[in-house]
């Protein structure tokens, strides 16, 4: 809209356009900061809403780089070779030979036959390497995936009994394989950050729990009930149950103990003989298939030649050669709307475990995932995998494990697993046919055991966050006691419910002042040139080595109570937020900040109300008899009424150092508590500086509000502001550093050439009048008419502790490092607490020399000070 009709309709419609900076249309309103070198003056301009909605559109590289980004092989698969290629080939195959008992041992878990864990195998690791932004992660069947699916597979065969459990399970993995397809396309990979590591653990200990105790009845062939009861219950069955323990007790109860006593054997050895380490480690990873394969040899020993009806013990029997589920899979509006309810759970048990793992291996392995791409991986597996007659598939912790300590090296590894299973799924149907049920049983409940989250891990919680323990043996015992399903929706809402409160209930800190010095060993750092100049102090001043810092005055941070602190100067207040700052929290936070004031001040005037009626009913005040004391000169009558000694308020200072956005809510919260405060020192007003704002869009809403900039007041018509600005040289080839730099190169080319001939010495020292003419010509400040030449003494006290005059700035080109226009805006807490104190002081000689004229605003019946000291912006209704 062209700038007049954009004018005409804001004037139709009763907008107030802000076209001017406020500041700027103040008499006088102080320094403007100009370098000895630049010829302009840096004006900080708000930023605009069509800058956001630019960034917002993507450019053509952005969309290059994004669909670059889908296929992170393409940046790999280039620079392969043969080294890689070994690395491997080791890893693939050790995974493959790990991966086929533990598929077709899940596919039991998953109330499915044990060819379906083999078709989910294949696919998952087939797949991923295209889309992987992990070289350890081995997608797959899992076990807490597993549990979730058989359970959705028996409450759906009774809500639709005509409709086959694997049917069911593929419809699942592409329901929610979509889901986390869009996340991940998106680019919402951080929708996982909202669940915390607490509910991480109490959701992996309670399903590794969930399904340790569901595989016992199996393991010791005990049946007569559902092993899909609540843990307890299915414990409870089982202590009954223990009479009618089978033969399936032998090859469950020996293989389990085998298993852990391999591993035991192995840890043993790789410390007894650190040399044959890699070796010892490849037998503890092939103990699995050990097993299985003793114990498959046992069976055929045992159970040849006898009917299916007349084996000892349960065995898998027929396993289906090849790919015989493959199809298109069965999604309809009937299956689909039945399963909607699972959808949740399923895609966070996608999403948590895989994402989790991922990035903890990234971490150790020294590179960054990346949880949106993982996300696409996921995906794009479980909308493929039902094809085969896959299920559900997600990261695997054990075999990403294994495969990390293999040695992998890319993620091509995945094809070489792929043949593996592809292989037993072809070659080795027969010998599948005597695996003992029991056996399985024994290898799911051995790698479910490493999901369980160690003591010594807990009371490592226990110290960082008494609360989230909590948290955790809930989610653990909801699990235990319920569902899986519903002991993660109770980590996840108790996670959030404590984050939320803590939002809420924040309160930040008032601050006080401190000087300090850095000790190294029995001296100052910075009291001497050698260690200034190696610790980062660059100046021979006295003053060197102390700076200021800002600490809670109540010691909260932990800090020495020894050492003494105290507002800064008499009724100046410093306030940090701890939490941000936004709608949640504003009213808490800003109560406690006036609270805390009232409790620390008192009232400019109590007297200032002409008529008791004007009194607010929740401020009564003194009685009329003090009050008539007070007027005839009484100097003690309102003592006992309010503390004299208290200072009356004259500043505040907001940290707004964990504040990244502020919203509607909190800045009118903050108008209202900045008209209440006003109200309070009436008829004074309060200065409100802001320092350490790092958000523009923050500014442009707090300078919208009338912060930023002073007050003009009715009663000092010519108010004389003490603009005090942080300033810095501006970097490049007229900075101090390069300066110094091509002084010394002058002073080293003068040296070599006083060496060879008197023309070059001459040359050399042409250049240096110029130069020493440069450095030693300070910066300019360009005061208004009117304006102090500088700050008085006491700013200068509370931010060096001395009068002595600072060291000038190097030479260089010297400017503002915020703009002008927004005084009250400070790079840190020591500016802003200079420009209060600056302000403060010369507000009471401007008070003194307007005294008069405040007397003849009172007599003509003008309207009262303590409204008009609101000024502009006092609401954004």
């Amino acid at each position: 809209m062209p700038p007049k009709a954009g004018r005409i309709a804001a004037k139709a419609l009763g907008i107030k356009l802000q076209e001017h900076d406020p500041f700027k249309e103040l008499e006088r309103p102080g320094a403007s900061m100009k370098s000895d070198r630049t010829n302009h003056t840096f004006v900080e301009e708000p930023p605009r809403v069509i800058e956001y909605l630019n960034s917002l559109i993507p450019s053509g590289k952005e969309l290059y780089d994004y669909l670059l980004s889908l296929f992170p092989f393409l940046s790999w698969i280039g620079h392969y070779n043969l080294q890689w290629l070994i690395g491997d080939l080791v890893a693939g195959i050790t995974i493959g030979a790990v991966v086929v008992p533990q598929g077709m041992a899940y596919a039991k878990l998953a109330n499915l036959e044990v060819q379906f864990g083999l078709y989910s195998s294949f696919m998952g690791v087939l797949i991923y390497w295209f889309f992987a932004t992990s070289k350890d992660i081995t997608i797959g069947p899992v076990a807490v995936m597993s549990q979730l699916t058989g359970g959705i597979v028996a409450d759906m065969a009774e809500a639709l009994p005509d409709v086959p459990g694997h049917v069911i399970a593929s419809a699942l993995a592409i329901l929610a394989g979509a889901i986390v397809l869009f996340i991940g396309l998106v680019r919402c990979g951080w929708i996982v950050d909202v669940i915390s590591l607490t509910a991480l653990s109490a959701f992996m200990t309670g399903s590794a729990i969930n399904i340790l105790v569901g595989q016992i009845p199996s393991m010791m062939g005990i049946t007569g009930f559902s092993t899909r009861d609540a843990p307890y219950l299915v414990f409870i069955h089982t202590l009954q149950g223990l009479p009618r323990t089978t033969l399936d007790a032998a090859m469950g109860l020996t293989a389990l103990a085998m298993l852990y006593l391999i591993r035991a054997t192995c840890s043993y050895a790789a410390k007894r003989w650190p040399q044959h380490q890699r070796l010892i480690f490849f037998l503890s990873t092939l103990r699995t298939v050990f097993v299985i394969l003793l114990y498959t040899m046992i069976s055929w020993l045992v159970n040849r030649g006898l009917p299916q009806d007349q084996v000892k013990f349960k065995i898998l029997l027929d396993v289906p050669r090849g790919f015989q589920n493959a199809a298109a899979p069965v999604l309809n509006k009937r299956i689909a709307s039945n399963l909607a309810s699972y959808l949740p759970a399923t895609v966070i048990v996608l999403l948590i475990e895989h994402i989790a793992i991922s990035k903890s291996f990234g971490r150790v392995n020294n590179y960054a995932i990346n949880p949106s791409q993982e996300m696409v991986a996921i995906g794009v597996t479980n909308m493929l995998g039902p094809f085969l007659g896959g299920y559900a598939a997600t990261g695997s912790f054990s075999r990403t494990a294994i495969k990390s300590k293999a040695g992998v090296r890319t993620p091509f590894a995945g094809v070489i697993t792929a043949a593996v299973v592809l292989l037993a799924i072809y070659a080795l149907p027969a010998v599948f046919y005597y695996i003992p049920n029991a056996s399985l049983a024994a290898v799911i409940i051995h790698a479910v055991g490493d999901l369980i989250t160690p003591p010594n891990t807990v009371y490592q919680f226990w110290l960082v966050s008494p609360l989230e323990v909590f948290i955790f043996f809930v989610g653990v015992i909801v699990t235990v006691f319920s569902t899986i399903e519903n002991g993660i929706y109770c980590t996840v809402c108790l996670s959030a419910a404590m984050l939320l409160y803590r939002i809420l209930r924040a309160k930040g800190r008032f601050l006080g002042r401190v000087r300090v010095a850095s000790m190294l060993g029995d001296h100052v750092v910075g009291e001497d040139t050698q260690h200034g100049a190696e610790y980062g102090t660059f100046t021979g001043s006295p003053e060197a080595p102390f700076r200021n810092v800002f600490l809670p005055i109540t010691h909260a941070d932990g800090s020495n109570p020894e050492v003494e602190l105290d507002n800064p100067y008499p009724g100046i207040f410093i306030y940090r937020f701890s939490e941000g700052f936004n709608y949640t929290n504003a009213s808490h936070s800003l109560g406690y900040m006036t609270d805390y004031i009232f409790a620390h001040t008192r009232r400019t005037n109590l007297t200032n109300f002409e008529r008791p009626g004007d009194r607010p009913w929740n401020d009564p005040g003194p009685s009329r008899r003090k009050l008539k004391a007070a007027a005839a000169g009484g100097t003690n009558a309102l003592a006992d009424e309010v503390d004299t000694n208290l200072p009356t308020l004259k500043a505040i200072i907001l940290d707004f150092s964990s504040v990244n956005h502020v919203d509607i809510t909190s800045v009118q919260q903050l108008i209202d508590v900045r008209n209440q405060l006003d109200r309070y020192a009436a008829p004074d007003t309060v200065d409100w500086h802001i320092a350490c704002i790092s958000n523009r869009w923050a500014k442009r809403a707090l300078a919208a509000a009338g912060f930023g900039y002073p007050t003009m007041r009715p009663d000092v018509p010519h108010l004389r502001w003490k603009s005090i600005f942080s300033v810095a040289e501006i970097g490049g080839a007229q900075s101090a550093a390069a300066a110094a730099e091509f002084e010394d190169n002058e002073k080293e080319l003068e040296s070599s050439n006083r060496r060879h001939s008197l023309h070059s010495h001459s040359h050399a020292s042409s250049h240096q009048p110029d130069l020493e003419a440069a450095l030693s010509k300070k910066p300019t400040v360009t005061l208004p008419e009117g304006a102090d030449e500088e700050p008085p003494n006491a700013v200068l006290a509370a931010t060096a502790g001395t009068t002595r005059p600072t060291p000038a700035l190097h030479a260089g080109r010297t400017v503002a490092v915020h703009g002008i226009n927004r005084p009250l805006f400070h790079v840190d807490l020591t500016s802003a607490l200079q420009s209060a104190i600056a302000n403060v002081e010369a507000r009471s000689e401007d008070t003194s020399e307007g005294a008069a004229s405040t007397a003849e605003v009172a007599k003509a019946g003008g309207k009262d000070a303590t409204d008009a000291s609101t000024g502009t912006g006092s609401s954004l209704h």
